[in-house]
């Protein structure tokens, strides 16, 4: 497990603090800490894996981004900001109810948490303008993210319908009672 007994160390020099977020009487803000999320959405304290999903599990529950798209571990007494190089999740399984507009998704993350994709949990796929690779994502709560692996995108496109939207041919999604755009054609 790693040692976070120096995590308060930066509390009132002058370091960072979250954007809209603000921080409860009493609470420290304590900055960078060196931990890191990757893009395979493997954690890291100090440059070394955090191994116990238990334990990645248990940050999860604290971890929060703030309105300038920063990431914070949240607790009652400290804020700590930790670097995240794409999203802090992965969306590792799908699985789908009924057909049409009348299906719902539901996506299982790296951490086992279940999102329902739904208006308060929108798919968004971001297309990278040099190599037109797709980079899919849902939203969760506490303005979280996680990106979809690449066989459930595949399985998620396999899902896909043509519907019209003014004088757009948009290729996409239906799940609980709302369209998700997933490319056009």
């Amino acid at each position: 497990m790693p040692d976070l007994s120096n995590i308060s160390q930066y509390a009132a020099e002058g370091g960072a603090s979250p954007k809209g977020i603000a921080p409860r009487p009493g609470q420290i803000v304590c900055g960078d800490i060196d931990m890191c999320i990757d893009r395979n959405g493997i954690w890291y304290y100090h440059g070394s894996p955090i191994g116990r999903k238990e334990l990645v599990k248990l940050f999860a529950t604290v971890l929060r981004r703030d309105e300038a798209g920063a990431y914070w571990l949240i607790t009652p007494a400290e804020m700590a900001r930790v670097t995240v190089e794409d999203a802090p999740f992965l969306a590792v399984e799908m699985s789908t109810i009924g057909e049409g507009s009348d299906q719902a998704i539901s996506l299982r993350t790296n951490i086992d948490k279940i999102v329902n994709v739904d208006g308060d949990h929108p798919l968004r796929v971001d297309i990278d303008s040099e190599t037109l690779e797709p980079s899919p994502y849902v939203t969760l709560d506490g303005n979280l993210e996680a990106k979809l692996v690449r066989p459930v995108y595949y399985e998620l496109v396999s899902l896909g319908v043509e519907e019209r939207f003014g004088d757009k041919q948009i290729y996409g999604v239906w799940s609980n009672g709302d369209f998700f755009a997933i490319g056009t054609l």
